[in-house]
């Protein structure tokens, strides 16, 4: 019975999976945040080649 609670005891003080999944839910947010910057970025840049396409 003590080798039972000893691996209760040493799983709610192991946080390696915790810190796997907060870093995972940070590269998902970087990610995020790169998709939503380059579709904009992408938009405006398609705009300005239009623009400059039709001035031609």
């Amino acid at each position: 019975m003590t080798k039972i609670l000893q691996y209760a005891r040493d799983l709610r003080s192991n946080e390696d999976g915790a810190t796997a999944i907060e870093y995972g839910l940070i590269a998902a947010l970087v990610a995020v945040a790169i998709i939503a910057g380059i579709t904009l970025l992408g938009t405006d840049l398609s705009n300005t080649f239009n623009e400059v396409g039709n001035s031609l």
